[in-house]
């Protein structure tokens, strides 16, 4: 059985479009891989800034500029 010139183009408009596909694929999982990325990120960051403030209130009182030669 022979292929007509139609079915050869189908084919290989079928192979090019899995290629494409395969590839869009590859882009989608390395975007999610840095949107994780950057959303620890912003966890270590949010983390950090309240452990600092929540700290901070708790072991100094006084000026608030972060320097403990005057509470020494």
């Amino acid at each position: 059985m022979r292929l007509s010139s139609v079915q050869l183009i189908a084919a290989l408009a079928a192979a090019v479009c899995l290629i494409i596909a395969f590839i869009a694929a590859g882009v989608g999982m390395i975007s999610g891989f840095f949107m994780l990325l950057a959303v620890a990120a912003l966890v270590f960051i949010a983390w950090t800034a309240l452990r600092r403030a929540f700290g901070r209130s708790r072991s100094q009182s006084g000026s608030g500029d972060g320097s403990n030669a005057l509470n020494r």
